[in-house]
């Protein structure tokens, strides 16, 4: 067992272990999703760096167009001499200059900003050294204005113009393409190393569990059939210290449990009223506490492991529920030896929270305000408890009603079901026997009724002395 070697002749450490495996595995997560990130931030510059270099290349195709417009009209003034033909290029003149500085801070690098500019010189070379003076010499009527040197010439110029707009969109798309290449190709080197993180994290995992199986899962194991043993009643369990640090104080804390537990069994033998109420104080206070502990103490080592549902964390939660299965038990157990609730309540709330847990429903008609020494409050809830109890096995009933009076100095209990009746007495095995030793001991009257098929009637009476 070469985990067993591993932790031999000292305490491990659950927490120890737990924070250094969960902090390897968060830096091999954070790893794997930093490059993720700077995959998606390269994704995202591509995604700018594109859309720049769509709008760079529309700007170059309205400038373009603006130097068209401008030859266009020229073109038509310089044959028709009308100047509706020069509308075109009114127009163009004045977009020129806002277009121009739009185009120009449009350009996605050094070298395309280079271009843009000579580009931008090249268009106002051409309108005020070519256009704007051809048209004026048409407008004087100079005849060499319509002449084909002038036509050569503007020709010239404009295919000049056409070519650089070419090459300036052309190195945009090549440079565009290039970033696009590139992002793509950080991207898959991205994916590759978050899926390598991915797997090296998944491998951590899977050998903590098998670690955590071994050195954990079977101990938890044992203390889970040990706390089903003991909420069973069989306080001689114990549980095998554990090498494992939690593991080991949890298994010392059930051990302690089950001790004060057997004696605590051993003080209820010794007398009747004042036995029941200290066994009670100390289950409440002792043994509840440990077997809280105990809870916690699963519920610590649950809250260690990761989140993902594995043996170990479905044996920790079925150990949970057990525990918790132990304090409920043992409160149960408390409070049929002495409820809590009648110190603190007095008799009427005591038997208010009985019905409250009676599996079959139950009202209570309180017309006793006042409390009473503790003996007689004591066995009077205990009366009313057994009746209860009676009822619910015997009687085969739906409703039980329960009151209590005080008509002077006499306190009248009556619980009564609709249940099958035909009790017969307190000799007939019903349970009834105890209650009536309960009732003679105060000195008190029983009476029953329970004609067949009309459910069951107990009355009883107890005298309150001052």
């Amino acid at each position: 067992m070469r985990v067993r070697r591993w932790y031999s002749g000292r305490r491990l450490g659950l927490t120890s272990l737990t924070i250094a495996a969960s902090g390897l595995l968060a830096l091999l997560i954070g790893v794997a999703f930093a490059v993720l990130l700077w995959a998606i931030d390269d994704a995202n510059d591509s995604t700018s760096a594109r859309r720049a270099s769509r709008t760079a290349l529309v700007e170059a195709g309205t400038m373009e167009q603006l130097v068209l417009d401008l030859e266009t009209g020229q073109r038509g003034f310089v044959i028709t001499k009308q100047e509706q033909f020069l509308q075109p290029w009114n127009e163009a003149r004045k977009d020129l200059p806002a277009e121009t500085r739009r185009f120009t801070e449009s350009t996605t690098s050094a070298h395309q900003q280079r271009a843009a500019a000579q580009i931008a010189r090249a268009v106002r070379s051409y309108l005020d050294d070519y256009s704007v003076p051809l048209v004026d010499a048409v407008r004087r009527g100079d005849p060499s204005a319509s002449g084909l040197a002038e036509t050569e010439e503007g020709k010239r110029r404009v295919d000049a113009l056409r070519a650089r707009f070419d090459r300036y969109m052309a190195d945009e798309r090549a440079q565009l393409a290039a970033r696009e290449d590139a992002a793509g190709a950080n991207g898959h080197r991205a994916v590759v190393a978050a899926g390598l993180g991915l797997a090296a994290s998944t491998v951590l995992v899977a050998g903590f569990t098998v670690l955590q199986h071994r050195a954990v899962v079977r101990p938890v194991r044992g203390a889970a059939a040990a706390a089903q043993r003991l909420a069973d009643g069989d306080l001689a369990t114990r549980i095998t210290p554990s090498k494992v640090a939690e593991i080991g104080a949890l298994g010392t804390s059930f051990n302690s449990m089950a001790v004060s537990l057997q004696d605590s069994r051993r003080r209820v033998m010794q007398s009747v009223e004042e036995v029941h109420r200290r066994t009670a104080r100390d289950l409440h206070d002792g043994a509840q506490q440990r077997l809280v502990s105990l809870m916690i103490g699963l519920r610590l080592a649950r809250e260690m492991l990761p989140d993902e549902q594995t043996p170990v964390t479905e044996l920790l939660e079925d150990s949970i529920a057990n525990a918790q299965t132990a304090i409920d038990e043992l409160r149960e157990l408390a409070r049929g030896i002495y409820p809590l609730t009648l110190t603190v309540k007095g008799l009427a709330g005591a038997v208010e929270d009985l019905a409250s847990r009676c599996p079959i429903p139950a009202a209570v008609e309180n017309k006793c305000d006042r409390r009473f020494a503790s003996t007689v409050e004591s066995n009077a809830y205990f009366i009313v408890a057994e009746a209860v109890t009676n009822a619910v096995k015997h009687a085969q009933a739906s409703h039980i009603d329960i009151s209590l009076e005080l008509t002077g100095d006499v306190l009248r209990i009556r619980v009564a079901d609709d249940g099958v009746g035909g009790v017969a007495g307190t000799a007939a095995g019903s349970g009834l026997t105890g209650l009536a030793d309960r009732v003679a001991a105060f000195d008190g009257t029983l009476s029953i009724e329970s004609p067949p098929g009309e459910g069951t009637s107990i009355l009883v009476r107890i005298p309150i002395t001052a």
